[in-house]
């Protein structure tokens, strides 16, 4: 089947059939995924169901693995249920079955509803998430997408020049919080730091955007108050509706994303009587694969 790309939004996202993610992607695989994932940022690969196998060989084509962190959450919901190197994004425990309101980790997971970026909170520059869908809900449980390429050029040239040069410092636990994670320990806190990135970065397509979500916590070169002021103004204007792109899932749907130049978040769906199956992984620009939590050892002080 001859590979078809299909726009989604007026400003960015795609849908590209042809691609068996089953089979090891060929160099003509990577060169038709990078090329769309520079244009639109984000894109679903959709006709075909592979294995963890297969998706973890498919995603190390585009770049080395981010493995998940330790975050030292004491609960055994958090025991991994699937292969070494794949976030589990679904609402489902070691045993498969749907986790409880009451549950660490639903209420960790709840952190996700709200807009960001994986992973900005690393130490590591990430790249591209890669998200596969295992089981569907009958209804509900989109994926929305903002992209702040398309954000960056509408702002005001005034607030364009206000924000330049500026630094954001991020942090996991700050959108734990906003989402309502109220038990959040000094040996969490220890374990994955906040981190520094500069608002503005360039994509991969050579233009500018905006570097935010729920991770951003403060501007380093401003107060606090005046900090999270400008970074709530930004994340208001950038998750206007008319910038979403929300991504209806079909079951072997693999969506891919530039987290450097994209905002996302899950939605809502009866996560109490629905399974919902999604399985990622997230790979870096270079470097070694590792998990984020591991740099306290491998870091140089």
């Amino acid at each position: 089947m001859a590979v078809d790309i299909q726009q989604e939004h007026p400003r960015f996202a795609a849908i590209i059939t042809g691609i068996d993610i089953g089979d090891p992607p060929s160099a003509e695989t990577v060169r038709i995924v990078e090329q769309a994932m520079a244009e639109y940022a984000v894109v679903a690969l959709r006709g075909s169901q592979p294995d963890d196998e297969a998706h973890i060989a498919f995603s190390r084509a585009f770049g080395p693995l981010e493995f998940p962190p330790d975050l030292k959450i004491n609960a055994g919901t958090f025991t991994p249920r699937l292969a070494h190197g794949l976030y589990d994004a679904s609402n489902l425990d070691a045993q498969g079955n749907i986790v409880q309101a009451d549950s660490a980790r639903y209420k960790y997971s709840k952190g996700n509803e709200l807009f960001h970026t994986d992973s900005s909170f690393n130490d590591l520059p990430t790249k591209w998430s890669l998200l596969l869908a295992h089981v569907v809900p009958p209804e509900g449980g989109n994926t929305e997408f903002v992209d702040t390429r398309a954000v960056y050029d509408d702002l005001p040239d005034a607030m364009k020049q206000r924000i330049e040069g500026l630094t954001v410092e991020h942090n996991l636990w700050h959108s734990r919080k906003k989402g309502g994670m109220s038990e959040i320990s000094e040996e969490m806190k220890a374990a994955m730091p906040a981190v520094r990135h500069p608002l503005v970065r360039t994509s991969e397509s050579g233009r500018p955007c905006l570097y935010i979500g729920a991770h951003a916590a403060s501007i380093v070169e401003l107060d606090e108050a005046e900090g999270r002021a400008l970074l709530d103004d930004l994340y208001v204007f950038a998750t206007q509706p008319h910038y979403i792109y929300s991504h209806e899932w079909r079951l072997g749907d693999l969506v891919i994303w530039d987290n450097r130049c994209t905002l996302h978040r899950a939605t809502g769906f009866e996560d109490l009587k629905y399974k919902r199956d999604m399985r990622r992984t997230t790979i870096n620009e270079y470097g070694p694969e590792r998990a984020s939590t591991d740099r306290l050892e491998t870091t140089p002080a």
